[in-house]
């Protein structure tokens, strides 16, 4: 099995405009993440719509290509990279065999060990989709269980498979309650497949694209990890990660 880290990356963004190209103690937010990436992984490649992003790149010696700027979303941006990198023979050859791991280029301290447990999930071979959760524990608030921004997922733990994702307080058969964390992987076949799906009602409904996926019958496995990670959603973000690196960098 061949794994492929693709880490869309957009300039534009409502809340926090060129967040990738942000400095966290001398370092891009883009450029963490690359790095943290290439130690699970053999091949990593940034895709972004911006010179200013491909540029930062190229300085530190990454792979990076240019993607359209219509893209509604890091999924359908994947699929336009996985083609630029690889050939219709390549992909005829070994698309069977490949998988894309989609990272987020706002997730500057993803864990290799984060990376490998979503690449575990393809040791099962009916796995199409693999995502990642993380329980709430008793550290968590009520707030932060009810918080929109933050999906939940409810998954079958005997199985392994996601059965629903919402912003809306859902939990498991025994009750326990997870977050969904922003990082997917998808057979090269399945990616080919899902992007031409049309939004469905409750993708809509919720806008989580993963719901896309679910009614149409994917087969979504949950990989889980304790790690916990910052996202950078807005300049306070930043800050905090700035602070976190400081004290555990």
């Amino acid at each position: 099995m061949k794994f492929i880290g693709i880490i869309p990356a957009r300039y534009g963004s409502t809340r926090f405009p060129g967040k990738p190209l942000e400095d966290i103690c001398g370092k891009t937010v883009i450029r963490r993440v690359y790095d943290q990436a290439s130690l699970a992984l053999d091949t990593v490649v940034v895709a972004t719509d911006d010179d200013r992003i491909y540029d930062a790149v190229e300085i530190f010696h990454g792979k990076v290509v240019m993607t359209r700027p219509d893209h509604t979303c890091g999924t359908d941006r994947c699929l336009e990279a996985y083609h630029a990198i690889t050939t219709p023979l390549w992909r005829a050859q070994n698309g069977a065999d490949t998988v894309i791991i989609n990272i987020q280029g706002d997730e500057p301290f993803i864990q290799p060990e984060q990376i490998e447990t979503l690449m575990k999930c393809f040791d099962r071979e009916e796995t199409q989709i693999a995502t990642l959760v993380r329980p709430f524990t008793d550290k968590d608030s009520q707030a932060d269980l009810e918080n929109p921004n933050t999906p939940k997922v409810e998954w079958d733990k005997t199985t392994g498979i996601a059965q629903l994702f919402s912003r809306k307080v859902i939990a498991c058969e025994d009750g326990s309650h997870y977050r969904h964390i922003g990082i997917y992987a998808y057979r090269a076949d399945v990616l080919e497949q899902i992007v031409q799906l049309p939004q469905s009602p409750m993708e809509k409904a919720e806008r989580l694209e993963q719901l896309r996926w679910l009614e149409n019958g994917y087969c979504i496995r949950v990989g889980v990890t304790n790690i916990q990670t910052i996202g950078i959603d807005t300049p306070e973000d930043l800050k905090k990660a700035i602070e976190w690196y400081r004290y555990n960098g």
